[in-house]
């Protein structure tokens, strides 16, 4: 029997992302429109997936918890799950790996935002799945900041680094993570509140320049973001401040612990690091 499932921010990279796996497990896929009501919207839904977000980090104080509070009415009227795409900002530079066990101690306003927004989600005692990940890459588009900034000029034989390349840092392979949200989505008996981290894959930039020239045969030559640029742009550049106060976060060593969700999905095949590797050349070698 079908199942139905509303995205919000369907037209997102996740959202786009989420729509394709859902579609492709038989599941009715509606798309929430901005401007209409969520609660008529999400009658006789079995999921609700808040993949909304402010482009750009746009206004994120006052934008999540009106993103919030509209996904809460869609559940409220609905009786439907909600899943949620969560990310590493709630637990700060605290040492690794990371699991729904590890405190909530965000050394960024972006970070506390998060912190909070999870929180009203436990507070409500509606039905919600935080499935966690690190950086977003996508083979569709290069929306990331590894397809516009450390991809970006591959087709020349470099890589950027926006922080030390030798450093491990936690991603998310985002048609991994939509089926991984697609089969937790089909479990009956997870907790009202379930916080969930998928492991995804870990590597440093010197770890992507290796498997790269592996594929290719060209020797990479990885060079480093310039941060003065965007440290000079703040004062008028939204984007830029906004992203200057994640810059820990390319410097901390970080993972994401996966036992949890090997227990929840024991049959989940990741996509080989290589495999994604591969994709991503053929995404952006073009230049």
């Amino acid at each position: 029997m079908s199942r139905t499932v509303l995205i919000l921010g369907a037209s997102g990279f996740a959202g786009q992302a989420f729509d394709r796996a859902f579609s492709a497990d038989g599941w009715r896929v509606r798309r929430f429109q901005r401007g209409t009501d969520p609660a008529q919207a999400a009658r006789g839904a079995d999921l609700i997936v808040n993949a909304m977000n402010p482009p750009d980090y746009h206004d994120w104080a006052r934008q999540i918890p009106k993103i919030t509070e509209l996904a809460m009415a869609a559940a409220r009227a609905s009786g439907a799950r909600v899943l949620i795409p969560g990310n590493v900002y709630v637990y700060g530079n605290q040492p690794g790996p990371w699991s729904a066990e590890t405190p909530h101690r965000a050394c960024s306003r972006k970070g506390q935002i998060r912190v909070e927004m999870e929180a009203a989600w436990r507070a409500s005692g509606l039905p919600v799945t935080i499935l966690r990940g690190g950086d977003f890459i996508d083979d569709q588009r290069s929306g990331q900041a590894i397809g516009l900034v450390v991809l970006k000029k591959l087709h020349k034989g470099r890589i950027t680094a926006m922080g030390a390349p030798g450093v491990e840092r936690a991603y998310a392979y985002l048609p991994d993570f939509a089926r991984a949200a697609v089969a937790l989505s089909k479990l009956e008996d997870l907790p009202v509140f379930a916080d969930v981290a998928l492991p995804g894959h870990s590597f440093s930039i010197e770890d992507l320049a290796r498997e790269i020239t592996r594929q290719s045969g060209r020797e990479m030559k990885i060079g480093q973001f310039p941060w003065w640029a965007l440290r000079l742009s703040a004062p008028v550049w939204e984007l830029g401040r906004e992203l200057l106060e994640q810059r820990y976060l390319f410097d901390h060593p970080h993972r994401l612990c996966g036992e949890k969700f090997a227990a929840l999905c024991p049959a989940f095949r990741h996509t080989p690091f290589e495999e994604m590797v591969g994709r991503l050349i053929q995404l952006h070698d073009a230049g």
